[in-house]
C-alpha cells in the first residue's frame, strides 16, 4: 500500500496536495542517483557550472510568482514576504554562480620545490530543511553545495515540501544535469535519518531544533561526516535609554511577530532600560496592535497563521497564566491563527523569557545599565541573532563584542544578508552559512608537493 503525505494550508485548514510519502528506500535510491552524477557534475569546467547556475536562477526568477504562491499555500507566508523569499533563491545562485571561477586555493614557499593546494568537493551533501523559511534555508545549503562542485540531496519538511519539488523541476528545466539535485519528500525520522546515516552523503547542513540537531550532530559524528547546524534562538532586542525610543518600539513586532514568531533569528526578548520603560511600553503597544494579521494572500497582510494546530497550541502554553500586556488581533475561524502578544512583567526565569517560543509572542525584560544587559542577553544556552539600540557609538561596539550571539545589528533589527555570514554560538549552531567563506565548508583542502629537485 502506497504511503500519502498530506500538505495542508495553515490559512485555511484545508489539504492543497497529496503527495507519495518517501521513506528510506527512496532516500536511498535518491542517494545512490547523487552519488552516480557526482563525479560528471564536479568535472564539469568552472566556467560552464557557473553558467548552469545562472541558468537556475534565471529559471527561478522567471517562476517568482509561482513559488511565492506555493510558500503561501503551503506555509501560511504572506505574500509579500513570500515574493521576497523566492528572489533570495535567485539572489544566492546568482551569487554563488560568480564562485566556482574565484574557488581558488594557495601556491606556499616550500624549499625543493611547490606547494599548491586545491578545492576538492565533499562529493554529496545532504540538506535538511524545516518548515519556517522552505524557500531561502534550501537556496543557502543548495547554492554554494554545487557551485563547489558537489551534488545534493534535500529533505524539505514534510509540511512544507512544495516549493523544494518545483526548486528540483526549475534545476532540471534550467540545464543542471539529472542526479545532481534530488529532493525527497518524506518524514525526518525515515528519510531525515537516512540521509544523515547513508555512508555515502560526506555533508549534513541542517536547520531546525537544537534537540534535534543535537541527534544530527550525534549521527554524524559515527561516521567523522561534516555538518552545519542553524539551530534554535532566544535573541534579545536591547533598547537603551538614549535610543530613538520611537524607532526602536516601531520596530520591534516586525522583529518577532514576522512569519507569525516562527523565526529562529526572532527578537523575542524586548530587554529595555528600566527608566524608560513605561515609555517604550507606551510607544510599542499602538506598534503591536497596528500589525496586520490577515489572509497571507491579502497584500496589506503583515503576519500570517502558524504551521499547524499542535504548534498553535504549543504556542498558546506559554502565555496561558503568563502577564498579558497587550495582545494584538488575529482572525477567528479556520486556521491556525494567534494573535501578536507582549508579556510584561515577567520573571527572568519564566519559560517565555528562557525557552524558544518559535511563535508571535516576547516577553519584556528592564535592565539597570550595560553590564545588567549583558548578564540577562546572555543568561540563555542560545547565541544566534540580537539588536541593540543606542545612540552611543562605544557603548555599541561594547554590547556588541560582550554578547554572545553570532549576528547582531545595531539601530537595526536586520540578521541576514546572503553576502555576510550567518551561523550560532553556543547551542544555536555550529559553523557559518552564507557569504564568501561559506564556500569553504562544501570542500577539502589538498595540499599538493611538487619536487622540483633531480
Amino acid at each position: 500500500m502506497t504511503r500519502t503525505l498530506e500538505v495542508v494550508n495553515p490559512a485555511t485548514e484545508q489539504r492543497i496536495a497529496t503527495l507519495p510519502l518517501a521513506g528510506e528506500t527512496e532516500m536511498n535510491a535518491a542517494i545512490g542517483r547523487a552519488s552516480t552524477a557526482a563525479t560528471g557534475w564536479r568535472d564539469i569546467s568552472p566556467g560552464d557550472r557557473a553558467a548552469l547556475l545562472r541558468r537556475f536562477a534565471d529559471a527561478v526568477d522567471g517562476a517568482i510568482e509561482e513559488l511565492a504562491a506555493l510558500e503561501v499555500a503551503n506555509a501560511g507566508h504572506v505574500i509579500g514576504n513570500a515574493r521576497c523569499e523566492a528572489g533570495n533563491v535567485r539572489d544566492v545562485l546568482e551569487y554563488y554562480a560568480g564562485a566556482p571561477e574565484r574557488h581558488i586555493g594557495q601556491q606556499i614557499p616550500v624549499p625543493g620545490g611547490i606547494d599548491v593546494t586545491f578545492h576538492e568537493p565533499l562529493g554529496v551533501v545532504g540538506i535538511i530543511v524545516p518548515w519556517n523559511f522552505p524557500m531561502p534555508i534550501a537556496g543557502w545549503g543548495l547554492a554554494p553545495a554545487l557551485a563547489a562542485g558537489n551534488t545534493v540531496v534535500m529533505k524539505p519538511s514534510e509540511l512544507t515540501p512544495l516549493t523544494a519539488l518545483r526548486l528540483a523541476e526549475l534545476a532540471l528545466e534550467a540545464g543542471i544535469p539529472e542526479g545532481v539535485f534530488e529532493v525527497v519528500a518524506g518524514t525526518g525520522s525515515e528519510a531525515g535519518w537516512r540521509l544523515v546515516t547513508h555512508p555515502a552523503v560526506r555533508k549534513i547542513c541542517f536547520t531546525g531544533s537544537t534537540a534535534v540537531g543535537t541527534r544530527v550532530m550525534a549521527g554524524c559524528a559515527e561516521q567523522v561526516k561534516r555538518v552545519t547546524l542553524e539551530l534554535g534562538g532566544k535573541s534579545a532586542n536591547v533598547v537603551f535609554a538614549d535610543a530613538d525610543l520611537e524607532r526602536a518600539a516601531a520596530a520591534a513586532p516586525g522583529a518577532v511577530f514576522d512569519n507569525a514568531g516562527q523565526d529562529c533569528c526572532a527578537r523575542s526578548r524586548i530587554l529595555v532600560e528600566r527608566r524608560v520603560l513605561d515609555e517604550f511600553l507606551e510607544l510599542l503597544e499602538p506598534a503591536v496592535k497596528r500589525m496586520v494579521v490577515d489572509d497571507p494572500t491579502a497584500p496589506a497582510s503583515e503576519m500570517g497563521p502558524l504551521i499547524s494546530a499542535a504548534h498553535r497550541d504549543r504556542v498558546a502554553a506559554y502565555v496561558d497564566g503568563a502577564p498579558v500586556a497587550f495582545q494584538g488581533s488575529a482572525p477567528g475561524g479556520a486556521g491556525f491563527w494567534f494573535p501578536p502578544t507582549v508579556l510584561a512583567p515577567i520573571g527572568l526565569d519564566a519559560p517565555a523569557a528562557t525557552e524558544e517560543i518559535f511563535g508571535p509572542v516576547v516577553a519584556v525584560v528592564p535592565f539597570d545599565d550595560e553590564a545588567d544587559a549583558v548578564r540577562i542577553a546572555n543568561a540563555t544556552p542560545y547565541g544566534l541573532s540580537g539588536s541593540i539600540w543606542t545612540r552611543d557609538l562605544g557603548r555599541a561596539l561594547r554590547m556588541s563584542r560582550a554578547i554572545d550571539t553570532g549576528a547582531l545589528s545595531v539601530n537595526s533589527n536586520s540578521s541576514v544578508r546572503y553576502w555576510t555570514p550567518f551561523g550560532g554560538m553556543k547551542r544555536s549552531g555550529l559553523g557559518r552559512e552564507l557569504g564568501p567563506d561559506a564556500l569553504h565548508s562544501f570542500s577539502d583542502v589538498k595540499n599538493v608537493f611538487i619536487s622540483t629537485e633531480d
